[in-house]
């Protein structure tokens, strides 16, 4: 029989330390290392440790903290000034939804002092159970300050004190099992909900009504994208912030906020730079991202067809390109051979590279998809058919007037951006003759550039149309500044001269008196896209413009609320 010898090694290897060892001896370093090998039970910290640690702290001038996990073992020992510590990134304990962290803070302060500001501030943005600080009083444990953070109400936190730390008595664990408790039934959410719970913040140089006019419609981007919306914030600012868009007191208020109330998600309505993105993130542990993103996402949601899919696509990677850090391993991959040798590429250039990479083959893939759309546009330019294409703002109601008038099944909902992909049917006329009547992607105000470059292929379609149908939601206290957004894509996509007809829909909606105000101010035909019973303006004038061939006199809006001009057939 052949016997193994298995050595073991039986040795421990100590965690790392942190923060400021610079001109620390040897064997304080050992000292402080010895901090790991302790272990806590159901309480705050033991007196045995709570005395090492302010002997230490004495000796060397400097405070001491640790964060204990609610098994007792301690996960950190930092060291710190004479003022404070500074708490690394905790990546191995991440907040995720739940209330609280599940670490605790405790640290030496040499004078005795309260907690801090800066004390408050790490409980609050890192959601720790709760801080402590123990006055070194000689090289004994003095008084001690304990904060937590409250469920509810006018207070953010709670404080006990004690003059003497052998009085304190805390039973700990079920004390922050029943602080999570009652902090989940204070929230606004079922804990089952496993929607992103987000934040919407404004913060522009704007006057107010603009900004509130712009969030609530980011709010419905944002139910678009079933997101749970916990709260909005408008900030009015002088100037923007280059780091945070707003300043750093305000952007932690915000975070904190936005923690309390168990927030995975803040969404601005301005456009973040790839710096501001990454610096609100790190300081806030929560996704961030702007308005384009959050289109960009409803697109990729709704993106059915191919055509539909690549730009979308497309446009993701454009947009996401200058905002690659490196993080992450979804893109990396091996390169060897011819090109390949020497010391290597970076992960963060192998993700660039590989990203420009899918943007060539899927631009190659758009063209030859316009080709192919080139050929069906000959197809119906052989036969002589006509062409009336549906435009406007998005969710003002152009699938469900498509299917009214071909009694078709468009897929309809009351969301932003619900059609993406193009959809043609045929609509007869007396006297057996018909056009193709076309439902376009909707409109919307600051559309994602790189998302207006991806689809420019698709409305450019609208070039073909001998008819554009300006569907307008007159329901909509806003319908002025969705007409402005529309005028100004088609302007950029050079169709202002394209003829159109202005058609005001949701008029059952509406009183009458309104409705005929309308019709009569803008030289525009009024219909209810549910009610078949009032198409025949609006077939009468298709008809009128597409074989007689009659205009009507265009009849701006006023300025300045609409610059350009609109009205029924230009």
């Amino acid at each position: 029989m052949i016997k193994y010898i298995i050595k073991v090694d039986w040795r421990i290897q100590i965690p790392a330390l942190y923060g400021n060892l610079t001109g620390l001896k040897a064997s304080y370093i050992n000292s402080i290392e010895r901090i790991y090998r302790r272990k806590v039970h159901n309480e705050v910290v033991s007196p045995e440790l709570a005395r090492y640690l302010t002997e230490l702290s004495s000796e060397i001038g400097r405070q001491i903290g640790i964060l204990i996990n609610r098994d007792g073992v301690i996960t950190h020992v930092i060291v710190g000034d004479a003022k404070g510590i500074f708490i690394p990134e905790l990546e191995d304990y991440p907040l995720g939804r739940k209330t609280l962290r599940g670490l605790r803070l405790v640290h030496t302060h040499l004078n005795e002092e309260s907690l801090s500001q800066d004390d408050l501030t790490d409980l609050s943005l890192l959601r720790l159970d709760l801080i402590a600080a123990i006055g070194v009083r000689g090289r004994l444990p003095g008084n001690i300050f304990v904060a937590y953070l409250m469920p509810s109400g006018t207070k953010p936190y709670e404080f006990i004190y004690s003059q003497n730390f052998y009085d304190f008595e805390l039973d700990l664990l079920p004390f922050i099992e029943s602080l999570e408790d009652e902090m989940e039934r204070h929230r606004v959410f079922s804990p089952d909900d496993k929607r992103e719970r987000a934040i919407l913040v404004s913060v522009s140089t704007n006057p107010r009504y603009e900004q509130e006019d712009s969030i609530e419609e980011l709010k419905e981007l944002a139910q678009s994208s079933d997101v749970f919306i916990l709260d909005t914030i408008i900030q009015r600012s002088k100037k923007i912030n280059p780091r945070y868009l707003m300043g750093e007191g305000k952007i932690k208020e915000l975070i904190i906020n936005a923690l309390n109330k168990g927030a995975t998600l803040l969404i601005f309505d301005q456009e973040l730079s790839p710096s501001q993105i990454k610096t609100i993130g790190e300081l806030a542990e929560l996704k961030v991202i702007d308005r384009s993103q959050l289109i960009l996402d409803i697109f990729a949601r709704r993106a059915h067809s191919r055509d539909g899919k690549v730009q979308v696509e497309l446009a993701q990677l454009k947009y996401r390109l200058p905002r690659l850090t490196g993080k992450g391993t979804a893109m990396s991959r091996l390169m060897g051979g011819i090109g390949g040798r020497g010391p290597g590429e970076m992960k963060l250039e192998i993700d660039r590279r590989r990203v420009r990479e899918r943007i060539t083959l899927l631009e190659k893939e758009l063209r030859t998809l316009s080709e192919a759309r080139k050929q069906r546009k000959q197809k119906r330019v052989e036969k002589g058919i006509s062409i009336v294409s549906i435009i406007g703002y998005t969710n003002a109601g152009k699938s469900t007037l498509l299917n009214s008038l071909t009694k078709s099944s468009v897929v309809v909902e009351e969301r932003m951006f619900v059609t993406l992909d193009t959809a043609s049917r045929r609509l007869r006329f007396p006297r057996e003759r018909e056009v193709i009547i076309t439902d376009t992607v909707g409109f919307i105000r600051d559309l994602p550039r790189d998302l207006m470059a991806a689809f420019r292929a698709t409305l450019e379609e609208l070039e073909d149309a001998d008819l554009l149908l300006h569907l307008v939601d007159a329901a909509n206290p806003r319908f002025e500044q969705h007409v402005e957004s529309v005028e100004n894509i088609l302007r950029e996509l050079h169709l202002s001269e394209k003829p159109r007809l202005l058609v005001f829909n949701k008029i059952d909606r509406l009183d009458k008196e309104e409705v005929q105000n309308l019709e009569l101010r803008y030289n525009a035909v009024a219909i209810s896209a549910l009610d078949s019973l009032t198409f025949q303006p609006l077939l009468a004038a298709i008809e009128e413009h597409i074989w007689n061939r009659k205009f009507i006199e265009v009849i701006p809006l006023n300025p300045p609320l609409v610059k350009g001009e609109l009205g029924g057939f230009v």
